[in-house]
């Protein structure tokens, strides 16, 4: 039955953490204040349904997170449901403190190599791959002896999680498949009556899910590129010989049984059908954007396709579209190719935009996979029906 979705908004201004005693680690048990009553009854109604084992909508700094009780069953087949996500893709574990990280590992032991990783990337958007306790249900891992943690940085996050007193789950708060969500309003239109409530934090820093790190390989690899680059992690002690799968290796196995979200099926589609163009690594390009996109208008158009809606995905201002009276333009510049920090932001709300214009084709320039740009490229490949090289 369908129950109302309600869209609570929380400012992350309003809230600050502190220590839990004056010689604590800051991270080891930090506690949230708020400085809006209302706002924190908003997170509170949201802890209240994540302990009767509901799913709610929740900010985090990469994409807003389809939350409930980590440690639930009933919980996480919410998630699973409220998705339509298939039950072998497994499930990021978010923590809000080191403590409890402990308290979910076997032992209550967190793995020394991570130790000087953690305290220069968290709370951020990595997530470690570490072992799996018993706490922790397998649903979560699908079956693997290994589960997935992060500690996001977003403050709404951070207190909701804190105000439970447990880890919670939350994959992308989208339907699956689908454009990742940054913006309330993007849950609210993909899940709108299947969850009661949706934390409004505005739009998301950085716009793309978090870097996986799986630091109990042999050697360390990135499983999936986010919002903490592989130039930074690199300098890390330990990580000076990190791989980033796909681009350094490949294991079909662990794409068949994934250790974590994002490297089994395909994501991040809308209704259009998407054409990335790419340009070479050594940037030579052969053909300029407008070109080839005209010659894809022409394709189209030859093959009796008339009256199309296509929209133009930028980062510069170097497309100028042959006007053949067949096609309707749209143009949206997604920020500039030598930020990938901006790109990373305002794709997923392009696309989104685009797909509720109703277009046909959504053309998509492609950027540098240096730092950003490589979670990027990663998303904008999942996402591409078709990807044409320049």
């Amino acid at each position: 039955m369908a129950m109302t979705t309600r869209i609570a908004p929380v400012s992350a201004q309003s809230i600050t953490f502190q220590p839990s005693s004056p010689n604590e680690h800051p991270l080891r048990n930090p506690q949230s204040i708020f400085s809006v009553g209302s706002e924190e009854a908003a997170v509170m109604e949201a802890v209240n349904f994540l302990k009767k084992e509901e799913a709610i909508g929740m900010p985090t700094e990469t994409v807003y997170g389809l939350a409930a009780n980590a440690l639930s069953e009933k919980g996480i087949s919410r998630i699973y449901s409220v998705k339509n996500r298939p039950q072998d893709n497994p499930l990021i574990v978010h923590v809000s403190s080191l403590s409890m990280l402990e308290k979910i590992m076997p032992n209550n032991t967190i793995p020394p190599l991570y130790l000087p990783i953690l305290e220069k990337m968290w709370p951020g958007a990595l997530t470690i791959i570490v072992p799996k306790s018993d706490i922790i249900p397998s649903a979560i891992t699908c079956g693997q002896p290994t589960v997935a943690v992060r500690f996001p940085s977003h403050p709404v996050a951070r207190a909701l999680i804190e105000r439970c007193g447990f880890p919670i789950a939350a994959p992308s708060a989208n339907s699956s498949g689908k454009p990742s969500p940054t913006l309330a309003s993007h849950v609210f239109n993909d899940l709108n009556g299947r969850i009661p409530l949706i934390l409004d934090g505005g739009q998301c820093d950085f716009g793309i899910e978090s870097t996986v790190l799986d630091g109990l390989r042999s050697p360390p690899a990135i499983l999936r590129p986010g919002g903490c680059t592989y130039e930074d992690i690199r300098e890390l002690p330990g990580m000076e010989k990190l791989q980033v799968y796909r681009k350094h290796f490949v294991d079909k196995q662990l794409e068949m049984v994934p250790t974590t979200p994002g490297m089994k099926y395909r994501h991040y589609s809308p209704e259009a059908a998407v054409v990335l163009f790419e340009y070479p690594l050594e940037n030579s390009r052969v053909t300029t954007l407008s070109q080839a996109v005209n010659q894809e208008i022409e394709k189209l158009s030859a093959a009796g396709q008339q009256g199309l809606k296509i929209g133009v995905l930028q980062t510069g201002d170097n497309f100028h579209c042959s006007d053949n009276g067949t096609v309707q333009i749209v143009q949206k510049q997604m920020g500039r190719a030598t930020h990938p920090e901006e790109v990373a932001k305002a794709m997923f709300v392009a696309i989104r935009d685009l797909d509720t214009q109703g277009v046909d084709y959504i053309f998509i320039e492609g950027i540098s996979e240096d730092r950003e740009g490589m979670a990027v490229m990663n998303r904008l490949r999942k996402a591409a029906t078709t990807i044409i090289q320049l």
